[in-house]
């Protein structure tokens, strides 16, 4: 019994002195915590999508609360995360205007003309790094193999008829779709935009005409339309200027192709 004892003894002892040890080793060793940092990620959500332009919330929150990101810089919360945070900071939150996704193609499967079968990897890149792109004779055009949808963590767009569509409610501009196109086909505009160009392909109208029925053929009367310099026309294709337009919706009526379509 005393043996049991004495070996009690010694277990107590040995988990005391290393109890002690540690509770020194927290002390010198500890990291100070920034209580700012700490209650801005607790109001970011927590998807580590990247779209802020950091690794994800955690690095987000410890540049929010270092004062090199602005409290509204997470998309995916919006308005209602950076107006907590920017209570938490001290700031006004600002306003912040919501961005979407939007698909600079509408050569659906009956647009658009196909040159030939690809029998590859179903993937955007993958398609893309071989000669001739997929199937499209149009090699600006959406190859309609769903990288972006792979990529989209809030199921915000999906391929429809063979290019992708992208669901406005859903989208939070992360941004992760316009990294996965290889054509640079997806790009953020306001969720209030009136009109946008569904066209990427900058050949002369001729060439365009032969691969595509609704290709932008960047004639330039939509910018002649526009009384508010809003629409120009570059590298034969037409580009939109959403600070400027108002929304009157000119452009798109005369736009001989009807490439110019109401978000």
């Amino acid at each position: 019994m005393t043996e049991v004892l004495i070996a009690a003894a010694i277990i107590g002892a040995t988990g005391l002195v290393i109890a002690i040890l540690l509770g020194i080793a927290a002390i010198q060793f500890s990291v100070p915590v920034d209580e700012k940092e700490v209650a801005v990620r607790g109001e970011l959500p927590g998807n580590n999508c990247g779209g802020c332009g950091y690794a994800g919330c955690d690095a987000l929150a410890k540049a929010i609360a270092a004062g090199e990101a602005p409290v509204n810089a997470c998309p995916v919360g919006g308005a209602a995360a950076a107006e907590k945070i920017g209570s938490i900071m001290g700031v006004e939150a600002g306003d912040a205007v919501r961005m979407v996704a939007f698909v600079k193609c509408a050569g659906t499967c009956d647009k658009a003309d196909i040159k030939a079968n690809y029998f590859g990897i179903s993937d955007c890149r993958s398609a893309a790094a071989i000669p001739g792109k997929g199937d499209k004779a149009c090699a600006y055009g959406c190859l309609g193999f769903g990288s972006c949808v792979a990529a989209c963590q809030f199921d915000a767009i999906h391929v429809q008829q063979g290019i992708a569509v992208v669901d406005q409610e859903k989208c939070v501009a992360c941004g992760k779709c316009i990294q996965q196109c290889p054509n640079a086909l997806i790009e953020l505009v306001p969720y209030d935009a009136k009109y946008a160009v569904r066209c990427s392909n900058q050949d002369k109208g001729p060439k365009v005409m032969a691969v595509c029925d609704v290709g932008c053929i960047g004639c330039g009367i939509c910018a002649k339309q526009c009384e508010f310099d809003a629409v120009t026309v570059e590298n034969n294709i037409a580009h939109i200027d959403q600070s400027k337009c108002t929304g009157c919706g000119k452009c798109a009526e005369k736009c001989p192709k009807k490439i110019i379509m109401a978000q």
